[in-house]
């Protein structure tokens, strides 16, 4: 009996700690992963550009608006790396790319690319949209307009919208950070 007893305080205390070595594991992710946002954009350091606990809770408003920030897309892109579902995201921000292409010989060449990249069954990056868009941008690519991506590109961001984005703001990722910046708040 007494056996059973240490055994039992035993687990207790292991878990214990264990739940305390996460919440300090979780509050270092925060803070780690903030120092590398901000060295990644460490160029722009005026106090404008940082990141704040205000703009990273905006990004749980809406994707746009978590796209819309640089540190916001950062943090995205990375919890999708890690998810290892980071072809949407990539895909989206190369469509926004070549929407601005100019030359009609750049743009040939970039929409066969994105073709070959991500539309293309078994490509290396395949995103999931249906046959009928597939094959309409299998034509499309022959003589390419700055629209031909646009219904792969809004089918993407629907999923993002309703799949990745609502992980993203439960993801430790995301609320070690927003402990992290909160925590520092409360420091001044």
């Amino acid at each position: 009996m007494p056996s059973l007893i240490i055994t039992e305080t035993l687990i207790q205390t292991q878990h214990f700690n264990r739940e305390q070595d996460d919440r300090r594991r979780n509050k270092n992710l925060g803070k780690n992963f903030m120092c590398r946002l901000q060295c990644m954009f460490s160029h722009s350091s005026t106090s404008e550009s940082r990141l704040s606990l205000e703009d990273t809770q905006q990004w749980s408003q809406s994707l746009e608006r978590l796209l819309e920030s640089k540190y916001g897309l950062a943090t995205f892109r990375t919890f999708l790396k890690s998810e290892f579902s980071d072809e949407n995201i990539e895909f989206w921000l190369t469509c926004e790319e070549y929407k601005k292409i100019k030359s009609s010989f750049r743009m040939s060449s970039k929409a066969k690319k994105i073709y070959e990249h991500f539309i293309k069954a078994e490509a290396p990056k395949e995103i999931n949209i249906d046959y009928h868009t597939r094959e309409q941008i299998k034509r499309a690519v022959k003589n390419p307009t700055l629209q031909c991506f646009d219904d792969a590109q809004k089918i993407v961001y629907g999923l993002m919208e309703r799949d990745s984005y609502p992980r993203f703001l439960r993801s430790d990722i995301y609320r070690s950070l927003l402990d992290s910046l909160a925590a520092d708040a409360v420091k001044g």
